[in-house]
């Protein structure tokens, strides 16, 4: 499934280094503006506690996580609608992601240079916001001024565009983004084609000094993150992106006595890429047994022939029934029999909607 997050931000916040932590894939990170100019593209494991448990169960020969795609796109800076900076190229690589990971610089360093020269959480939201607004309002003006002229001719369609259009435009104009307007899903039909940047997903990273790790998001350089997300029903995300570089470059032992020193459970980067992860409305069911365990993905609502068809199309086209177990229930009895035994392994028809989590095997016919 190729659906991506791009990574942004304001230049110098920490995107490329957060990426590289990501990713591994060595993308530069220097201490000057537009770094980043071509995105770079990472594969990233989703990691998942619940496939970790059927592994221990099952021992199989192979495991295979689900994946995300990072995408770490060139800073902005303030007059990127019109083309400053690398305005135009950041907007297009914007434009082809399915969400947003927003990098928020809340750390002071007088070593890394800020492009505003000022460390200010909100304002720096706010730039990136204002620029992702006005380039929306120029595709939304556009697609409002052809229904003008086209809904002269009677057309419902033009007419009701019209009306959508015009409706989103004022309120772009009192700065509220299209995933702040509740939209319809009529409405939302009509702008679908204008792939507008603020109808797109958000996840907020505020990126803080180590020292600030402890206090999460109780952090007071974090507040003002925390306060906006709120407002917008997004979610925020505490890290220092440094601290996770370090950690990345680390092998797993190293790793689990640098975590028990600092007293986290897991690397931030694991809270980050999964709930960027569900920033995209994907879940996940798994296929277990002693040659693999694996993770698939699909979309929420996805029903079960659906599902069957990840794994292969002769799945789809030939489905039966799904076998499904919860992997909870799995993990705690132990194996597939005793599931079974306790009458907790059910069948389920092409009318199921596939749910995180399951543990399921497919019966078809081709």
């Amino acid at each position: 499934m190729a659906l991506s997050v791009g990574i942004v931000g304001l230049p110098n916040v920490g995107k490329s280094t957060l990426f590289n932590a990501l990713s591994d894939a060595g993308a530069e990170a220097a201490n000057y503006p537009f770094c980043t100019i071509d995105p770079n593209v990472g594969i990233v494991p989703v990691p998942d506690p619940r496939q970790d448990a059927l592994v221990r169960i099952f021992e199989p020969l192979s495991v295979v996580p689900t994946t995300i795609e990072f995408v770490d796109i060139a800073g902005l800076v303030r007059g990127a609608s019109k083309g400053e900076g690398l305005g135009n190229q950041f907007l297009s690589h914007i434009r082809g992601v399915d969400a947003i990971c927003h990098v928020v610089r809340c750390f002071v360093d007088e070593n890394i240079v800020h492009v505003d020269g000022r460390i200010d959480p909100n304002a720096d939201i706010e730039t990136i916001d204002t620029e992702l607004i006005l380039r929306d309002m120029q595709s939304v003006e556009a697609r409002r001024d052809r229904a003008r002229k086209n809904s002269k001719g009677g057309s419902p369609e033009e007419k009701q565009a019209l009306e959508v259009t015009e409706r989103v435009l004022a309120a772009l104009e009192d700065g509220k983004p299209i995933r702040a307007q509740g939209l319809s899903n009529d409405d939302k039909t009509v702008l679908e084609p204008l792939a507008l940047l603020t109808g797109k997903p958000v996840l907020y990273v505020a990126n803080v000094a180590e020292s600030a790790l402890a206090r999460d998001l109780d952090d007071p350089a974090v507040a003002p993150v925390v306060a906006r997300a709120r407002a917008e029903g997004a979610e925020v995300v505490a890290i220092s992106a440094a601290i996770e570089a370090e950690i990345a470059a680390l092998d797993r032992a190293d790793q689990a006595e640098f975590l028990a020193g600092a007293g986290l459970e897991e690397p931030g980067l694991h809270r980050l890429i999964r709930k960027a992860y569900a920033l995209l409305d994907l879940v996940t069911f798994f296929t277990a047994g002693k040659q693999e365990v694996r993770a698939w993905t699909i979309r929420r609502g996805t029903l079960a022939p659906g599902a069957a068809g990840k794994i292969h199309s002769d799945f789809e086209r030939g489905f039966i029934r799904a076998e499904v177990m919860r992997w909870s229930d799995l993990v705690e009895l132990g194996s597939e029999a005793a599931v079974r035994g306790k009458g907790l392994l059910r069948s389920e028809g092409k009318e199921y909607v596939v749910q995180d989590g399951d543990v399921v095997h497919f019966r078809f016919n081709v």
